[in-house]
C-alpha cells in the first residue's frame, strides 16, 4: 500500500511539471494560510499547508533555498501537505529589512539572497525556534516535527539539528554540515543527505561529513543523484526542466517519502 502511495504522488508530481508553481499553489485543494508569529519584536511570517487526513500529522519545518521563500518554497511546502503532512515554511527575511515584510516584497532574488547571507546566524535559529514551538503547538499535529532545507536552508537544517534536540529528524538537502565537530557531537537525530551528481562543491565536504559523524557515533546516510545539479528539487519542477534534473527530483522525492514514512 505504501509503493501504491508514493506511484499515485509521482504520476502528481509528473502532472505538476506542466505548470508554474504559482499555478500549482492555486490548484491546490488544501488549506493553506500564512500565519503571523512574533520573535524579538519582529512579525515571522510562516506559510501553514494542511493536509486531506483524519487523523493527526506528523509536522515539517520547510527551510527555504538562499532565494527567500519564493513560490517554488511554498510550493514544496502544499506538495507535503498533499502526502498527509502538516507543513509549514517560515520566511527568514521576515521584517529584516525596513520596507520588506516578506521575501515576495524584494525586486529581486539577488536582493534576498544579499540580505539572508547578511542575517546574524543566532537570529535564524532563534526564528526557527519560534516556528518549532508553534509547530508543536498545532492541535492538528501528532506532536513529532522534522525539518527539511535546501541550499542554503539545507545547511541550516544540518545547523538546527545541533540546536534542537526535541526534532524527529533533519532532511539535508544539498547542504552542507556544520565543520566544527564540537557542534556535531550536539546532534541526537537521524540526518538523511539528499545531493546532485552534478555539484563538486557541495559534495567535495561529504567524505569529511560522513566521517565525522561516525567517528562521534552519529546517524548520517545520503544519496547522490546522478544527473542532477544544485537545486535539482526546484529545477526539476519546472516546466522546461532538463532530464536530469527532473529524473533526480523524481528519484529524491520517492525516497524522501519513504524515509517519512517508514
Amino acid at each position: 500500500m505504501k509503493a501504491l502511495g508514493i506511484l499515485f504522488s509521482l504520476v502528481f508530481i509528473v502532472s505538476a511539471y506542466s505548470q508554474t508553481d504559482l499555478e500549482v499553489l492555486e490548484n491546490s485543494p488544501r488549506h493553506q494560510e500564512w500565519i503571523e508569529l512574533n520573535n524579538e519584536g519582529r512579525t515571522l511570517y510562516n506559510f501553514v499547508v494542511y493536509p486531506e487526513i483524519a487523523e493527526k500529522a506528523k509536522v515539517l519545518i520547510v527551510i527555504h533555498e538562499n532565494r527567500g521563500l519564493n513560490d517554488w518554497a511554498r510550493r514544496f511546502t502544499d506538495e507535503l501537505a498533499s502526502e498527509g503532512f502538516i507543513a509549514i515554511a517560515p520566511d527568514l527575511l521576515s521584517s529584516t529589512v525596513e520596507g520588506k515584510a516578506k521575501t515576495s516584497d524584494f525586486e529581486s532574488f539577488d536582493a534576498a539572497r544579499t540580505a539572508l547571507y547578511n542575517l546574524n546566524p543566532n537570529q535564524v535559529i532563534s526564528d526557527l525556534d519560534t516556528t518549532f514551538e508553534y509547530a508543536k503547538s498545532i492541535a492538528a499535529g501528532n506532536g513529532q516535527v522534522s525539518v527539511v532545507g535546501f541550499c542554503w536552508g539545507g545547511s541550516q537544517s544540518f545547523r538546527y539539528a545541533t540546536h534542537n534536540l526535541g526534532l524527529e529528524e533533519a532532511f539535508v538537502f544539498y547542504g552542507t554540515a556544520p565543520k566544527q565537530p564540537d557542534e556535531l557531537v550536539k546532534i541526537e537525530i537521524p540526518v538523511y543527505g539528499f545531493y546532485a551528481g552534478n555539484d563538486a562543491r557541495v559534495n567535495s565536504t561529504l567524505p569529511a561529513t560522513e566521517k565525522q559523524m561516525k567517528a562521534l557515533g552519529k546517524f548520517y546516510t545520503y544519496d547522490i543523484y546522478e544527473g542532477g545539479g544544485h537545486g535539482f528539487m526546484r529545477s526539476g519542477a519546472q516546466p522546461d526542466a532538463s532530464e536530469g534534473n527532473k529524473l533526480a527530483r523524481q528519484k529524491a522525492w520517492k525516497d524522501l517519502l519513504l524515509k517519512l514514512k517508514s
